[in-house]
Parts: C-alpha cells; structure tokens; sequence
C-alpha cells in the first residue's frame, strides 16, 4: 500500500471535484462562501457511506489499507474514471477488478464504426473469437462467425486445423504462430481470474505440441497493426494491411484491411469484393465447428 502515494491522489481529486458535479446543488448554494477548495472530506465520506475519521486518515496517509469495497465505493464518490479507479485500487494495495467480462455480441462503438467501413472489416475478441464481420471481410477471409466451442477462437484454430492456415503462405505460418501465441500469453497475464483465456491455453497445450513449446519461450506481445499476406482462392496472393482499433474494454478489436492505392493488391482485392455477392459460404466451417 502506497500510503503517500494514496492520500496525495485522494486529495486531488476530491479537490477536483465541485458539489453540483455529484448532485450536491442546494448544499453548493447553500454555502456561497467555501472555505475547502472542491468538496469536504465530510462529503465525500458520506458520499461513499463510510466513516468521516477513515477517509481523513486515509489523505492524512495513516490510515488502514481499505477494503476492496470501500476503494470501490470511494471511487464512485469520486466520479473516477476506469484508469483512475484502477490506479486508486493499486495505491491501497489491491488488485483492480477485472473491467468487464467478455460479451457474445461487440459492443456498439465498434458496430457503429464497423458499418462505415469500405473495406474488409471484422470485429474479434482478445480470444481470437469474430464477432461481426462485414460483407468485404467474409469475402476475403471466408465467414468465421459459424463456430462453436473452442473452435470460435481463430487462435484455437490456427494450431488445431489444417485448413485455417491454408489461406496464407508457407512462409508466414511461423511468424503467425509465434504472434498469436504472444498475444495470448498477454491477454492470460492481464488478469488472474480470466477463466476463458486459462482454459484455451490449457485446451491449446493438450492438444498441440507447437503452440506448448512457443508458449514455453514466454514471448509477450498483444497484436499490433501490420502487413498480412493472404492467399486468396479466386485472385491468388494479397499483401494487404491490417489496422488494429481496440475498444475501451480492451477485450475486442476491429481489424481492418486494407491495400496500397494503386497497387496490384489493390486491383486484386477489387476484384475479390466485387463478386463477393457471387461467393459461397464455405463447408469446412460447419464440418469442423467444435462441439
């Protein structure tokens, strides 16, 4: 517990703060001449239903380590932010709460964003698992929303599969292994209590001995923009680049594809999106979905 650290950070911003910003407009105008600057200690205590004498020892720096819920509850008095909350979780010596579970469905800041899309674009979790694509991205990259089970994560399906990596060269399967096992052993690390992201690793190892060996180097890297070749079944090979926009949550991304303007792999990714109307769902989906 950062004690110092904790009371310097609980002064600011309660300092920060006026009484109409937490709904306390009688009690501002009811005192036109504050001698505190932002709230009292008083409020905000009472604010947080706790006890005047510990929120000041807590900024007075001789106070106990707070509970989980009283940083929890001092922390919405404050009006803090997500990072600020987790920040104050850390300065009492806690371990911040996990900010949200994962959801089925993206959330709609990425929808909306996704929608005006002109290009290849699809939503996926931090698992690998696609939650929305668009019509350009199913035509590049096939539909890749009809899994189930371990099978929706493209991670899983990178080491279990043959035909996940038939849409890209040779050459680059190593590197792919190497990035999307990087990235799952950060997103496993970020929180202790992500049973999702422990039981793929677990899933992973048993069932491939590639990925258990990368996973033993211990690599660290969540996925960063970059440029992909994609082997496509009607105009051949694309370099395209991928731009990654993560979500607030931090648990989904939008991927978006792109080609050079002018380029070949212009004219051909053109071409891919012009007879996407004209392409099949593709059957191995359905045939190696997992139960």
């Amino acid at each position: 517990m950062d004690r110092d650290g904790l009371a310097e950070f609980l002064r600011r911003r309660r300092e920060a703060l006026q009484p109409r910003d937490v709904g306390l407009v009688g009690l501002e105008q009811g005192r036109r001449r504050r001698r505190t600057l932002g709230l009292r200690r008083e409020e905000v205590a009472e604010l947080a239903s706790i006890s005047a004498d510990f929120y000041k020892r807590l900024e007075q720096g001789r106070g106990p380590r707070p509970s989980e819920e009283t940083v929890e509850a001092i922390a919405r008095a404050l009006l803090l932010t997500r990072d600020e909350r987790d920040h104050l979780f850390r300065l009492a010596g806690r371990q911040p709460p996990p900010r949200r579970y994962r959801s089925e469905q993206a959330s709609p800041g990425l929808l909306s964003v996704l929608d005006c899309c002109d290009t290849p674009a699809q939503i996926v979790s931090d698992l690998g698992v696609t939650l929305k694509q668009n019509q350009l991205a199913e035509a590049l990259l096939g539909i890749q929303t009809g899994y189930t089970g371990f099978a929706r994560s493209t991670i899983f399906r990178w080491f279990t599969d043959p035909d996940e990596r038939r849409r890209f060269p040779s050459d680059d399967h190593a590197w792919h292994s190497q990035s999307y096992t990087a990235h799952l052993r950060a997103v496993h690390n970020r929180c202790a209590n992500d049973f999702e992201a422990k039981d793929l690793v677990h899933e992973l190892r048993r069932r491939s001995t590639e990925f258990a060996e990368i996973w033993d180097q211990h690599d660290v890297a969540l996925r960063a923009d970059t440029r992909k070749r994609i082997l496509h079944p009607t105009v051949g090979l694309l370099t395209l680049d991928c731009h990654i926009l993560t979500s607030q949550n931090q648990m989904e991304n939008l991927i978006v594809f792109t080609a050079v303007r002018g380029s070949e792999d212009a004219k051909r990714l053109a071409l891919v999106l012009e007879h996407r109307k004209d392409e099949a769902p593709e059957p191995y989906l359905e045939a190696h979905a997992e139960p």
